[in-house]
This record gives C-alpha cells, structure tokens and sequence, in this order.
C-alpha cells in the first residue's frame, strides 16, 4: 500500500468506528479461508462488517473515537467485528467461536465501556435491539385487547340472557 491507500484505509476506518454501537476484537488463528467466509457471511446475514486490517492502520484510525481504549487489544492477527446493533457483532462472533477453537475473542467495546471476554459473552446473550422492540410491542398490544375483551364481555351476556329468554 502506498501513503495515499494507507490514508484512504485509515479515514475509512474512522468513520466506521464513529458510526457503530459495538466492535468485537477477535483473533483467528489459522482459520481457513472456507471458514473466513462462512464467518463472513453469517455476520453479513446479521448486518455485521467484518474486516480484517493492518493494526497501526486500525491504530490510527481510533484516535479521536470513544473506541481508543481498545488498542491494546490490537496485536496478532486481529479481526473487527462492527456494527450499529448493540448485540450483532457479540452475538456472531460468540456463536461462532463456540463451534470454532481458531477463533478467539479477544474483547471488544460497548459505546465507551470496554468489554472483556466475559462481557462480549454476556453481551451476546441478550435479546437484539429489533426482538426487544417486538416484546415491548407485544406488551403495549395486550392491555389494549384484554380492554375490549372486557368491553365486549357485558354486551355479550346480555345478548344471551335475551337470546334464553326468546327461545323460552
């Protein structure tokens, strides 16, 4: 890569750190490249990024984020799992290195809070921003049809009551 590249890869960076809620640090070592893909393609399918890239580039391109803190974790191999889901990227990432040994994760952050391995794990247990707002949809919904249940119950007992009394 010459300068231009390398400034061109650090500015894309940047603005993908300050566009994102999470990013998961994981290290793969001597996964395969049918597997890369296959992780590729379950975090594309949850509308995760993954990108491998050079660390001094991912380095530089954390200045000036909330994420800074974790460049420490930014050694070896590392691979960077983002996205605006709070739970996706810990999710994916978690679920695969379950199946997966050669892939490990490292840590990650939440906002401006840094995660270790047990955060990320506790992390990607939790329901997903679109399945809370489906529960919560559900909770707002059910109050409203027990109401017109309710409401319908005492004209219907007195359509029966007239109902017996008319075949009497």
């Amino acid at each position: 890569m010459d300068r231009a590249q390398k400034a061109e890869a650090i500015d894309q960076l940047h603005k993908t750190f300050k566009d994102v809620e999470t990013i998961v640090v994981t290290r793969n070592d001597g996964l395969t490249v049918a597997q890369v893909s296959e992780l590729r393609v379950k975090m594309r399918e949850a509308g995760v990024s993954y990108k491998v890239s050079k660390n001094r580039l991912a380095l530089r391109a954390l200045k000036g984020t909330r994420y800074e803190g974790i460049g420490p974790m930014l050694k070896g191999p590392v691979g960077l799992a983002t996205s605006k889901d709070p739970v996706a990227a810990s999710r994916v990432a978690y679920l695969f290195s379950k199946d997966n040994e050669k892939l490990a994760i490292i840590g990650g952050a939440l906002g401006d809070k840094m995660l270790d391995v047990s955060g990320i794990e506790s992390l990607s247990k939790l329901p997903s921003l679109d399945e809370l707002r489906a529960r919560l949809v559900g909770m707002i919904q059910t109050p409203a049809q027990r109401l017109a249940v309710l409401a319908a119950a005492p004209a219907s007992q007195v359509a029966r009551v007239i109902s017996a009394y008319s075949q009497k």
